[in-house]
């Protein structure tokens, strides 16, 4: 069927997502379960899909419990009650958008084997238990208090002044309350959940943040902002200057001196030289660096994208948790300061589009171009070229029939010539 993509079920409501599919979720989910408890973000179609899902989950025998509108990282902290949890939520993409994450409890996302399950399931329209066999269903009204909680026990007082961009989203009641406890002094936006997202849109790039960075720079305080459902984090410095989740990957792994983590094939190489030695790798996707430290036992893991992994916790990215924590890490220094002492590498980034009939035969073309290359191969996800000096990587888009090339070196001159190499084979691949 296809209904899982590195991140759950998501698709546009009404067309790809409906009551119909949430009810034989619920229904799949509810075989394998006895107890699920559910939580959604501020999204339009959030009760729609969490009564289908409910509905479902009855049905087949299980027992729901519903948190209401919480944060991604909240509902994966209160799955460690339950079988499992799921979170109706389609993190930072447009209102027309919505899903359902799957979550153990030890707060990972459903792996391949439970995925694969759970779609066999779907298809054979789900458990279907008798009338004596159903539950009514409960409230599980305390996954903040308990949140929150966690966050203060493992990070500790922080003071410090900082702004808070919630993006409209779920962590509007429960970031700045977090900050605040903490010890922080918080300035906070767009604080009000609204599944439209009209404060802005629910990524927390460069070009949707603005109004934090200004609001940074004149008052002198770094920002931290989420996207809609609280599982990512990027910051702004004191000069109102947009900081990076690549650049944050680099600080969390210095300032936290891990001698292991994970990372995405397209993450950065300046991650390999502060660590001192070649980090894990992994599809991209946070639900692979997730599996990676779980098997391998690492102590860190994130992707660019802004979601950061703390194992000591649980095992989902948690923007609130990665924000605390990197308050606590620069221990009163200016973020300014820290971000400015960590290595630059130039990158580039470019894409090619191509026949989507001919997918295979470029695909094969592609593994011959890299293969050929003098450097070491990695072909977790796509086709990553470690060069010494730099790296180059090659994947097909999993939205569009594109080609995503990366390229990443040291110095402007070695990445120019790597960028062009890999053009050139690029579209040498495609004829």
């Amino acid at each position: 069927m296809g209904l899982f993509g590195s991140s759950g079920i998501r698709g546009l409501i009404g067309k790809d997502i409906d009551a119909e599919l949430g009810v034989r979720i619920g229904r799949a989910v509810g075989g394998l379960s006895g107890t699920v408890v559910v939580g959604k973000d501020p999204r339009t179609s959030g009760d729609l899909l969490v009564n289908a899902l409910t509905a479902g989950l009855i049905e087949a025998g299980a027992e729901p419990y519903r948190a209401g509108m919480v944060p991604t990282p909240t509902l994966a902290c209160a799955a460690s009650h339950f079988d499992c949890g799921l979170m109706v939520t389609a993190s930072h993409n447009p209102p027309e958008y919505n899903g359902v994450k799957m979550w153990n409890q030890d707060g990972s996302a459903f792996d391949g084997e439970q995925t694969e399950e759970v779609e066999r399931l779907i298809a054979q329209g789900g458990r279907k238990a008798g009338w004596d066999e159903m539950f009514e269903e409960r409230l599980w009204p305390g996954a903040i208090d308990e949140h929150i909680l966690t966050i203060l026990e493992e990070v500790g007082p922080v003071e410090r002044s900082i702004v808070l961009d919630c993006g409209c989203g779920a962590t509007g009641p429960v970031s700045p309350r977090l900050f605040r406890d903490l010890g922080c002094n918080v300035v906070a936006i767009n604080a009000n959940p609204d599944g439209r997202f009209p404060g802005r849109p629910s990524e927390p790039s460069e070009a949707n943040l603005g109004d934090l960075m200004s609001l940074c720079k004149a008052k002198g305080m770094a920002g931290i902002a989420h996207d809609g459902d609280g599982d990512r984090m990027v910051a702004v410095d004191e000069d109102g200057r947009y900081v990076s989740g690549d650049r944050l990957l680099a600080l969390f792994a210095s300032l936290l001196g891990v001698k292991d983590m994970a990372a995405p094939v397209d993450a950065s190489m300046v991650l390999d030289d502060i660590v001192g030695r070649p980090i894990v790798r992994t599809r991209v996707g946070d639900m692979f660096v997730s599996e990676a430290l779980k098997k391998q036992r690492l102590p860190f893991g994130g992707e660019p994208s802004g979601t950061f992994i703390f194992p000591s916790v649980n095992y989902c990215p948690d923007g609130m948790l990665a924000g605390a924590y990197l308050l606590k890490l620069l221990d009163g220094r200016p973020l300014k300061d820290v971000v400015s002492s960590l290595p630059i590498y130039p990158s580039a980034r470019d894409s090619f589009s191509f026949d989507p009939s001919q997918g295979k035969k470029v695909k094969e073309r592609l593994a011959e171009e890299m293969s050929s290359l003098d450097g070491e191969l990695t072909t977790v996800d796509g086709y990553r070229v470690d060069l010494g000096h730099g790296w180059l990587l090659v994947r097909l888009s999993g939205t569009e029939p594109k080609v995503r090339l990366t390229a990443e070196a040291r110095n402007r001159k070695d990445l120019d010539q790597i960028a062009e190499m890999a053009r050139s084979r690029v579209r040498k691949a495609l004829g």
